[in-house]
């Protein structure tokens, strides 16, 4: 069955995990039947939605595990101490959090307004550039 790209977000949006859910969500969508070319209405679970982005998660987690065997060890001691903040639209995928946690034994947190803080905090370090890199600017 092929679905369009709006329908693939409401399904990631709505249903989308990438932890096992303690309880089972559905969600009805429309799309064209591959194989008649028909329109067709199906309904997908939460527990497909986890089989489908299982992989990219991972590939998420094994991404994270690489930058923390790069990270210098000053670093490496305050993010285990502190914990790992998550950004982003993306992190808003449920269980991503608990899956990262899982895999890494650091606390993970999302961060307060996780899709526009990222905007923000960059706004704020352009309109203070001066103090950021220690020198005056003309």
């Amino acid at each position: 069955m092929m679905i369009g790209e709006r329908t693939a977000e409401e399904l990631k949006v709505n249903i989308g995990c990438v932890y096992p859910k303690m309880q089972e969500e559905e969600m009805e969508i429309r799309g064209r039947d591959l194989l008649t070319g028909l329109p067709k209405t199906i309904v997908v679970n939460s527990t497909e939605m986890l089989e489908a982005l299982v992989e990219p998660a991972m590939a998420i987690v094994d991404a994270v595990h690489s930058t923390l065997e790069k990270t210098p060890p000053e670093l490496s001691a305050d993010i285990s101490d502190r914990g790992i903040y998550m950004t982003g639209g993306g992190c808003l995928v449920d269980g991503l959090d608990k899956l990262i946690q899982n895999q890494t034994g650091i606390n993970v947190m999302i961060a307060e307004d996780a899709v526009s803080c990222v905007a923000l905090g960059t706004g704020k370090a352009l309109d203070n550039l001066d103090t950021l890199d220690g020198k005056a600017r003309k």
